[in-house]
């Protein structure tokens, strides 16, 4: 019965990856489906955008066009009406001095006939008809004027949709995963395709319009190196506007070991279809806080730990001056609080103590703290889970690393390591680098702000390690999922001056 059972286990997990891959499959072709609604709607109403500024191009050649023509035929008939008038004066002018010679001719008188005859001769030279062109001042050809639009309208019959620009090809070996920050590159296809008719290549009206103008970029976080997304698995991000055939991602948390990639070129109005999908590794140290080893008196939330003395009033800062009147401060000291007692892995007393989750066996990790509002003092460091005691402090035993800062009473900065504690010449940092390069023995802490080296360790592990931290009045937050920044390198071929303490 036994291998029954677990044959049907199998069975039952088969059926549920299935299940899941199938749920992926019909939200993936849902989501395709609406998108292809809302690219329908969009590509129409930019088609019908483009037809009317056609139009209405048209209707303004047309308009300038025909104005020409006006404009011309106007100007000659003003010029032939001005030769028709002049015209009819000259030829009216003529048949009068015709039937004058005509009346001279029957004249008996010489000496009338002779006076007549010089008048006739007299007006003839000034006569309108013999300084008047006869020949039309201009023709009534408007041949200037034909238009031939052959070529345009055997354009417009070719005219096709706008070519859809082939996959991109993302460029693996030239991508570069550094300080958080993910750059991708690809190479663009030449070719050029238009949907549904592969073979023409065409189209765009002939003016380019096939060029790429931008490409768009979506990436998401995944444990798998797969394109498909599992259930419950982040969505694509997206970037869009790119203008180089690279972009950079910046502000990632490295939370999940893959970031995968997929890249599509968009020309005037359509955009191609995506590359293929590529897994870009990035890894980097992830941990929270674990609570069950946390004092009773720190409170653990997400990436923060605050202290929370319990029967203390004086330490919030709304009842100061008000619960406690006297010059003393209300904030009680960290030797003096006394700890409640807890499950048998928190610390007590006054190791306001909590470690890490997650625990570091070799390799390079990097993460940096920040301290809250109001805090007075905090230690971070690494310890060997197993040798601290529920009562000891971090620093104060051979299995624990710490940097210690402190606002009580007066500034202070120092490395500990097995109660020895070697004070440190730098202003309180606001953020701390923690670097630990676990199979070299090496533990740096770097005030991040100012880019400078607090303090280095130099020792063998023997142990696996877990981050560790004492919060005391105040609080502290964590960045985790952070690879070893760049400028680490600068600190560790530069500086090796280790403290005697790590001796």
């Amino acid at each position: 019965m036994d291998t029954q059972k677990e044959a049907l286990r199998r069975i039952i997990s088969t059926l549920a990856n299935k299940n899941e891959e199938l749920q992926t499959f019909l939200e993936t072709v849902d989501t395709t489906l609406t998108g292809l609604q809302e690219e329908s709607w969009k590509v129409t109403s930019e088609l019908e955008a483009e037809l009317e500024r056609l139009s209405s191009a048209l209707e303004e050649k047309g308009v300038e066009l025909r104005g020409a023509i006006k404009e011309e035929k106007q100007r000659k008939e003003a010029e032939l009406q001005k030769q028709l008038s002049e015209g009819k004066f000259a030829l009216l002018s003529c048949e009068e001095l015709l039937e004058f010679a005509n009346q001279t001719l029957n004249i008996t008188n010489e000496e009338e006939f002779l006076k007549a005859a010089k008048q006739i001769k007299e007006r003839v030279t000034m006569a309108p008809a013999f300084r008047l062109t006869t020949r039309p001042a201009v023709s009534e050809n408007m041949s200037q004027f034909t238009v031939d639009f052959s070529v345009e309208r055997a354009g417009l019959q070719r005219l096709h949709f706008l070519p859809v620009p082939r996959a991109p090809e993302i460029d693996a070996s030239s991508c570069v995963v550094r300080d958080n920050a993910v750059t991708v590159a690809w190479q663009p296809s030449s070719e050029v395709i238009v949907d549904g008719d592969s073979g023409s290549g065409g189209g765009g009206g002939g003016g380019g319009g096939g060029r790429i103008e931008r490409y768009e970029l979506e990436y998401r976080k995944t444990n798998k190196d797969s394109s498909l997304r599992a259930a419950g698995e982040a969505c694509w991000e997206k970037i869009h506007d790119i203008r180089e055939t690279q972009v950079t991602v910046t502000g990632l948390k490295f939370d999940s070991r893959f970031v995968v990639v997929r890249v599509r070129a968009r020309n005037k109005a359509a955009a191609g279809e995506f590359s293929e999908p590529v897994a870009i590794e990035t890894i980097a140290y992830n941990f929270g806080f674990d609570a069950a080893t946390a004092h009773p008196e720190l409170k653990v939330q997400g990436d923060t730990v605050t202290w929370e003395p319990q029967g203390v009033k004086g330490h919030d800062p709304r009842l100061k001056g008000k619960e406690n009147k006297s010059s003393r401060s209300a904030t009680p000291s960290p030797n003096k609080t006394a700890g409640s007692r807890a499950g048998r892995d928190r610390f007590a007393g006054e190791s306001y103590t909590v470690l890490g989750d997650q625990e570091m066996s070799g390799g390079c990790h990097y993460w940096e703290l920040r301290p809250l509002a109001d805090w007075k003092s905090f230690s971070v460091g690494v310890a060997y889970r197993a040798s601290l005691g529920r009562f000891d402090q971090l620093g104060k035993n051979a299995g624990s690393w710490c940097l210690h800062a402190s606002q009580w009473l007066q500034s202070s900065l120092a490395a500990k390591h097995n109660n020895r504690a070697k004070a440190l010449d730098w202003p309180l940092p606001q953020r701390i680098g923690i670097y630990c390069n676990y199979d070299n023995g090496d533990l740096s802490f770097i005030d991040v702000d100012r880019l400078r080296l607090l303090h280095s360790f130099k020792t063998k592990f023997s142990q696996t390690l877990v981050p560790a931290f004492t919060v005391w009045c105040g609080g502290i937050s964590v960045t985790t999922g952070l690879q070893v920044p760049s400028f680490m390198g600068k600190f560790l071929s530069t500086n090796r001056s280790l403290s005697n303490l790590s001796q």
